[in-house]
C-alpha cells in the first residue's frame, strides 16, 4: 500500500497528503468518472482505472512529486506515440498525471521467461528511437555512479575483482558514449515482465519508462534479475540465466559482448546501493538484502562464464 512509504520521510508524507484532493481534481477537470472502487499502485504512483467524457476506458496514473526517475515519462510516451508502449492520452507533467490507455492487468509474468524476452526483445527496436534533447543521459548517471563504486571499501561483502572490472567496464562505456556516431536513443530503463501489459491493439505494450537517453545496450539487465525465483528452480543458474540473455541479444540483434559488459555494470551497481543503504542506515544486511547480492554476482557470472 502507498500509505507504507510515510516511513520514507516527509516529502512522501506531504505528497500522500495532497494525493485524495489532486487525484480528485483532475477526475473532475478531466471529466474523468472513476469505474468502481479499484485501484493500483506501485512503489510511487497510484492508477485508477476511469471513463472519459466519451466512455471510453482509460487509467489516471499520479506519480509521486519527488520521483526523478519518472520525471520524463509523459514525454517519452509522447514521443512513442503508442508504437511500443501504452498510449498517452492526457497528461500534466507539474501534476505528475498521466491520462492513458487502459490496458489489461495480464503482465509477461503470465508468459514463459524466454517467450517474454522474445516479446521485450521485440519493442525494444520500437522504444529506441532518437532521443530527444530533454532526457538525461544515462551517461551522466552511470558516471557517478561508477566514481562512488570506486570508493567502496575493501570490507564491503563484494569480490574486489568484480569491483574493479564493473568500475574500469562503466568508465570505457561511459568515454565510448560521448563518441559523436555513437548511437543515442530513448531508453525505457526499466523493461521487464510487470511492465509489459496486454492489449487490445497490440499483444504487448510498454508502461511505467524511466526515460534517459542513451546506449540501447544497457537495456536487458532488468530482464535478467526480475523472475530469479524461476531460475534458481532449474538447477542451473548459468544456463538459465545466459538463456534469457541469449534471447534478449539475439531476437533484438544488440552486440554480445556490448550487452554483456552493460549486464555486468549494472548488477554490481545494484549491489553496491544494496550495501550503501545498510550502511547508512548504521546495520548490517539482513536476509534478503544477501540473497540480493548473491542473486546479482550470479547474474554478473553467469553472463560472462
Amino acid at each position: 500500500m502507498l500509505e507504507a512509504q510515510r516511513a520514507l520521510g516527509p516529502d512522501w508524507s506531504a505528497w500522500l497528503d495532497r494525493l485524495p484532493a489532486r487525484t480528485e481534481g483532475l477526475l473532475e477537470e478531466w471529466e474523468l468518472v472513476r469505474e468502481g472502487d479499484q485501484a493500483w499502485n506501485g512503489h510511487c504512483s497510484l492508477v485508477l482505472p476511469v471513463r472519459t467524457r466519451d466512455g471510453e476506458p482509460a487509467a489516471l496514473k499520479v506519480s509521486f512529486d519527488g520521483d526523478e526517475e519518472s520525471r520524463h515519462e509523459a514525454l517519452a510516451l509522447q514521443h512513442w506515440g503508442g508504437r511500443g508502449a501504452v498510449r498517452l492520452l492526457r497528461a500534466d507533467p507539474a501534476r505528475r498525471a498521466l491520462l492513458l490507455e487502459r490496458l489489461a492487468t495480464v503482465d509477461l509474468g503470465s508468459a514463459p521467461a524466454l517467450q517474454a524476452c522474445e516479446v521485450v526483445a521485440g519493442l525494444y527496436p520500437l522504444l529506441h528511437r532518437p532521443a530527444m534533447p530533454q532526457l538525461s543521459p544515462v551517461a551522466a548517471f552511470v558516471k557517478r555512479w561508477v566514481a562512488a563504486l570506486a570508493e567502496v571499501g575493501r570490507d564491503a561483502p563484494l569480490p574486489r575483482r568484480m569491483v574493479d572490472q564493473a568500475v574500469a567496464l562503466g568508465r570505457d562505456l561511459v568515454v565510448d558514449s560521448a563518441r559523436p556516431e555513437a548511437p543515442v536513443r530513448v531508453l525505457h530503463g526499466d523493461l521487464h515482465y510487470g511492465n509489459v501489459l496486454a492489449g487490445a491493439r497490440a499483444p504487448w505494450l510498454a508502461i511505467d519508462p524511466k526515460a534517459m537517453a542513451g546506449d540501447p545496450h544497457y537495456e536487458p539487465a532488468p530482464m535478467l534479475w526480475n523472475r530469479w525465483g524461476e531460475v534458481l528452480d532449474t538447477g542451473d543458474v548459468r544456463t538459465a540465466t545466459r538463456a534469457r540473455f541469449h534471447t534478449l541479444v539475439d531476437v533484438a540483434g544488440l552486440d554480445e559482448d556490448r550487452a554483456r559488459d552493460w549486464v555486468v555494470v549494472r548488477m554490481l551497481l545494484n549491489a553496491h546501493w544494496t550495501v550503501q543503504d545498510a550502511e547508512r542506515a548504521g546495520r548490517r544486511l539482513d536476509r534478503e538484502e544477501r540473497d540480493w547480492l548473491t542473486m546479482c554476482l550470479s547474474v554478473a557470472k553467469a553472463v560472462q562464464d
